[in-house]
């Protein structure tokens, strides 16, 4: 394999742990340096890392031992580092949404074509073998031809886990942003884009109370709706619904479900890498599981990066958690809040293709290197 793809990390909140364990388990890359607003936490973490720097913002993104750097910031401030990282001839793979809004988005896009470099993006928990194998089930016919699909997420909000829950209720957050790229992205892989949208939401509550130490009784503001809901049309012919809310305690129903000529499937939540998908046939008197046939087994948050170091510095296209899946995700969730604000239907401009399926592929061999 030669020298280990080299990973700048910028933000190294509560989501870093996850990539950093997926990141040293790996061979196929190295951390090399980290940077955060807290120094101190920097370093902390720079100390359990093997040959990395606890380095500012600025050099890290213009460190010579950097490749790709990994962008852990919230959303208000993923378009400033990805466009940094990108003017220093750097790919970027962030977390999910690609940005705050719609524009930022393309901004992104459009500077690393320029610059000859790839963007990538999460969610890549829909890389994993629960929704691969609804994808692979659908795409084999099992459920004739897909006709409709619902995507639910439900919760209280993240006041109740999150030690600092701000950024989820400010421009970049609330539920559709969010969680709604785990859910879009998942309908994208399964059903493929969506060329236009309507919708409604709402704000019931204007600030949240925060329940975790150390800062629990403090109130935080509302910036953003709360709870919306949508039909997306695909291109293919195929509505789905999308309810996202913080605003209630939970929900029974299924995360996903896509309903064909032929039958239904119940999908794993795609805010995990695993799950049983089960069938309900024309015919069938009840569920039943289907075998996994699909997707990177015991997946992990980082495998999307993994994914697009994999496929070779010319191949944008190729990387499943790629750049232009992002944007088009972004553009629906945007398109769905323009819709829901002015009551009408709003078609998307953007559209990133349909990603490819994902092999049965055990975590030994993607941890190594992914083809």
């Amino acid at each position: 394999m030669g020298n280990p793809h080299r990973i700048g990390i910028v933000g190294l909140g509560v989501i870093s742990a996850a990539y950093l364990e997926t990141l040293t388990a790996s061979d196929a890359v190295v951390v090399t340096a980290v940077a955060d607003l807290d120094a101190d936490r920097a370093r902390t973490v720079a100390a359990s890392l093997p040959g990395a720097r606890a380095l500012s913002v600025a050099d890290l993104l213009a460190s010579d031992d950097v490749d790709t750097v990994l962008n852990l910031t919230t959303p208000a401030a993923h378009a400033e580092i990805a466009l940094g990282a990108i003017a220093q001839g750097k790919q970027v793979y962030g977390e999910k949404p690609l940005a705050a809004n719609l524009a930022d988005g393309r901004l992104i896009l459009d500077a690393a074509e320029r610059a000859g470099v790839r963007v990538g993006s999460a969610p890549d928990t829909v890389l994993g073998t629960g929704i691969q194998t609804a994808r692979a089930h659908i795409d084999a016919g099992l459920i004739g031809r897909p006709v409709a699909a619902s995507a639910v997420m439900v919760t209280a909000g993240h006041e109740f886990w999150h030690p600092n829950p701000d950024f989820y209720y400010r421009e970049g957050g609330g539920p559709l942003f969010d969680m709604g790229p785990y859910y879009i992205t998942a309908l994208v892989h399964l059903l493929g884009p969506i060329r236009s949208v309507t919708g409604a939401s709402s704000r019931p509550q204007d600030h949240r109370v925060i329940r975790t130490q150390p800062r629990s009784g403090e109130q935080i503001p509302v910036f953003v709706d709360t709870h919306v809901t949508g039909v997306l049309e695909h291109e293919g012919g195929a509505l789905s619904t999308i309810t996202m809310s913080f605003d209630s305690a939970a929900t029974a129903a299924s995360p996903l479900e896509v309903h064909g000529t032929d039958g239904s499937l119940a999908v794993p939540d795609p805010n995990r890498f695993d799950g049983q998908v089960t069938l309900r046939g024309s015919g069938d008197d009840g569920w039943r599981p289907v075998h996994t046939s699909a997707g990177y087994e015991d997946g992990s948050r980082g495998i999307g990066l993994l994914d697009l170091i994999g496929c070779g510095p010319t191949d944008a296209a190729g990387a499943r958690a790629n750049g232009s899946l992002a944007l088009h995700v972004l553009d629906v969730m945007a398109s769905l809040q323009t819709a829901a604000t002015e009551g009408r239907r709003v078609s998307t401009t953007t559209d990133a293709g349909r990603p490819a399926l994902v092999p049965l592929t055990p975590r030994t061999t993607w941890l190594g290197a992914i083809v």
